[in-house]
């Protein structure tokens, strides 16, 4: 029988030491992923400094895994053991102490893990999940911008092309968000800095704009002129952000909705002066598993993989192997990264 090490932080913001874990015993449809390669996200910083999504100390971090099935639950019947996987742990297991990746092995729901192609590494894989779940719940849902959802084919013919804009797009979010929305047959426009304009383009945007200059508002609306918006989409958790989008959705034609990452709690992140005739929603991430959008996206998420209609991006940079390099991975999170994902790899 396997035994479990996870890398726990007792304090917040104090040092990670690697130690004994429980084995998550799993719910009926819960998966046990054997962790391979592990990827952090600003959630995680602030986690590992502040607490949050935590009930008790010790504690882990990590909120995607790619890595191999090593059990399933009693429900769970698309994976067997054996299978390649990428996927977000569980953390509203509230008994569950070890909740994050950040182990040796991890518990996941079965509608938020995917078959890894062969050919796909897990250093690659475990870039997406989290990401995917936030940039979907956005970009997918009813109450947000309820694009259709993403196909196959990035050359199928649309009888009416929308243009949807992404704030931030060389975020691991708005990375996804790119991908999905040309997936799903729209036109995307996106921002980001001046260095990271080629990287936008090559993962699908038609539109790319410096956020850093002021006129960047007038920029995008007088470019965008005369298209119909579908709506713009927020990855990035910035009030500015919010004012200058909300502001665009205001000016074009067509959706004037503005979809944010702030989870459903935020509200009092958003600025109080927006334009009247523009709707602020709110993200649901991980929620996405139990709507409309989570089952398909999990099924499209291997295809699009295995035709190359969605990459692992942003690409990779491996910190360190084992679990005693989940301290350096979260304190180079904290200082925040562009156009990478933070990876740790585990034998």
């Amino acid at each position: 029988m396997p035994t479990n090490q996870a890398a726990w932080f007792h304090s917040n913001g104090g040092p990670f030491t690697v130690g004994e874990a429980p084995m998550p015993q799993l719910a009926g449809d819960e998966v046990l992923i054997r962790s391979h390669a592990i990827a952090f996200n600003p959630a995680d910083a602030a986690v590992w400094k502040s607490g949050l999504f935590t009930t008790s100390l010790p504690a882990t971090v990590g909120c995607d895994v790619a890595g191999i099935i090593a059990a399933v639950g009693q429900s769970a019947l698309k994976f067997k053991v054996g299978d390649r996987v990428l996927g977000v742990p569980n953390w509203s297991a509230e008994d569950r102490i070890d909740k994050g990746s950040g182990q040796l092995y991890c518990a996941a729901f079965e509608g938020l893990t995917a078959k890894l192609p062969e050919d796909v590494e897990f250093t690659d894989g475990c870039v997406l999940p989290l990401a995917l779940c936030t940039a979907a719940s956005s970009l997918f849902q009813k109450d947000n911008l309820g694009l259709p959802l993403p196909g196959l084919d990035l050359n199928a013919s649309k009888t009416e092309t929308k243009v949807v804009l992404v704030w931030g797009g060389s975020s691991s979010v708005g990375s996804c968000a790119i991908q999905m929305a040309r997936a799903s047959g729209l036109t995307v426009a996106t921002t980001c800095s001046a260095r990271n304009f080629e990287y936008c383009r090559d993962l699908g945007a038609a539109y790319v704009f410096d956020y850093t200059i002021s006129t960047v508002v007038e920029d995008i609306v007088k470019q965008l002129e005369g298209q119909k918006s579908a709506g713009v989409f927020t990855a990035i958790i910035s009030a500015e952000s919010i004012t200058k989008s909300a502001e665009i959705a205001h000016r074009l034609q067509g959706n004037k909705h503005v979809a944010t990452v702030l989870p459903p709690m935020g509200g009092s992140q958003v600025p109080s002066d927006l334009p009247e005739d523009v709707q602020i929603s709110f993200c649901w991430s991980t929620h996405i598993k139990d709507d409309e959008v989570g089952p398909p996206l999990f099924e499209w998420i291997t295809k699009a993989l295995a035709k190359g209609v969605l990459r692992c991006k942003p690409s990779p940079e491996v910190v360190g192997q084992g679990l005693e390099a989940v301290q350096q991975a979260v304190e180079r999170m904290e200082k925040g990264v562009s156009a990478t994902k933070l990876i740790v790899e585990i034998p």
